[in-house]
């Protein structure tokens, strides 16, 4: 006789916790993925004009809806963190020419320089100046995939190697790229200007790059001179107000602040025999035991504080905010100007975003453009998990400067043909 051994019935309620269990990990999941949020059109905030108007009209990405990649694209920290980390998907190689340009204080100021590889839409001479984000240079994969599909729509560009960024140019002062100094982006422009004295210029600039070439644009009428239009994509536009949401632990910026003053940290202590040695003429206020508090910086404001600020003979961190920011120079700006932001950039605390909706509340060449997602430089485009090579912001930036050049050509014509008309008269 065989002896049957039977398997007890488990109780229900253990089926219960099973199911309670996944559908608390599926809602952790569809939360931290946003899968619930909506793909929308970008939210424009600009005035009735006839060049707002040509612009909806020219830019289809304007007034389309903008679709991530269905299973991560809706979080702005996965946006975020796949930027940081792989910067762009396939990126190509665009082959240009490095240039050196001696500041008046000794420092070595870099740029590579990448000629078009087609005609323009409109026939002209069309040179992109463009700004990388921070510690960011031309080697930079989103930057060489921008460059890339730029020259192929007939546009030359230029873009700066900020200040100490790249690992392979030795400092030839004690001074590194600060977060709005204006001199070497003015020294790249310049060059190009006289270099090619038939070519019109779009400026371009990301995150604090966009900071820099609208500080530029804003501090001199004489800079926005054969300026076309400005784009700057992701910046914060205040410093000073963004420092405080920057310590917060909401959105993990504080976490986000860790990890690029780390950054900026290897970056100095590469540089620290041109920076701190002893037979360097270092500003004043500069001394070693600066060197010792940046060891134990866990913070961009804390290196900012320590070293960054007194590159430029700033007292205080808040003087050093204050002039630094393109806050007050954007009203001066009069070409047509392009602020984009995302609204789930972690970055960029949404009180900073009052700033570009009431600029462009108030001045008829500006528009702000604010898409629900995106993160901070992603704006990956893909269908359900992998992402295309170029971005939405890749194409939007190109759409927006081919529609500014037609709008400056269709001015141009209608203005010669009034004088034709007036000469007959």
């Amino acid at each position: 006789m065989s002896v049957m051994l039977e398997t007890p019935e488990l109780p229900a309620v253990f089926d219960g916790v099973k199911l309670a269990a996944v559908a608390a990990v599926l809602y952790v999941i569809v939360r931290c993925l946003n899968l619930k949020s909506p793909t929308a059109p970008p939210e424009l905030i600009y005035q009735d004009s006839a060049l707002s108007r040509f612009l909806l009209k020219s830019c289809p990405l304007l007034t389309k809806e903008y679709i991530p990649p269905l299973i991560w694209g809706k979080s702005g920290h996965i946006q975020t963190a796949l930027y940081g980390k792989m910067g762009r998907v396939r990126s190509p190689h665009p082959y240009g020419h490095r240039k050196y340009l001696t500041m008046p204080d000794g420092a070595t100021a870099t740029f590579d320089l990448f000629e078009p590889q087609s005609e323009h839409c409109i026939g002209e001479d069309v040179t992109m100046v463009i700004c990388p984000g921070i510690a960011n240079h031309s080697e930079k994969q989103y930057i060489r995939t921008f460059v890339d599909y730029a020259q192929k729509n007939g546009y030359r560009c230029a873009v700066l190697n900020h200040l100490g960024a790249l690992p392979n140019i030795e400092l030839t002062s004690p001074r590194m790229f600060t977060y709005g100094c204006t001199w070497e982006f003015g020294a790249m422009v310049n060059y190009i200007k006289k270099t090619y004295p038939q070519t019109q210029l779009v400026v371009v600039g990301f995150s604090l790059g966009g900071n820099i070439v609208c500080k530029y644009l804003g501090e001199n009428q004489a800079n926005q001179e054969r300026v076309l239009c400005c784009v700057s994509v992701c910046q914060g536009y205040s410093a000073l107000r963004a420092q405080e949401t920057f310590m917060q632990w909401d959105q993990c910026r504080r976490f986000y602040n860790f990890l690029m003053a780390d950054n900026m940290k290897k970056i100095i202590l590469s540089h620290r025999q041109v920076l701190f040695g002893d037979n360097v003429k270092k500003p004043q206020s500069l001394s070693d035991a600066d060197l010792s508090k940046l060891y134990t910086a866990t913070s961009l404001m804390q290196i900012d504080d320590n070293v960054m600020r007194k590159f430029h003979g700033y007292s205080s961190l808040k003087e050093y905010y204050e002039e630094e920011s393109c806050l007050h120079y954007l009203h001066r700006i009069y070409v047509p100007l392009l602020l984009v932001n995302a609204a789930d950039d972690p970055l960029v605390h949404e009180s900073l975003l009052s700033i570009p909706r009431a600029l462009s509340e108030k001045k008829e060449n500006v528009m702000h453009v604010l898409p629900l997602h995106g993160g901070h430089l992603g704006f990956f485009e893909g269908s359900v998990l992998f992402p295309e090579p170029l971005t939405w912001m890749d194409k939007l930036v190109v759409q927006y400067a081919d529609a500014i050049c037609q709008w400056e050509k269709t001015k141009s014509h209608c203005s010669d043909t009034e004088q034709a008309v007036s000469g007959q008269e």
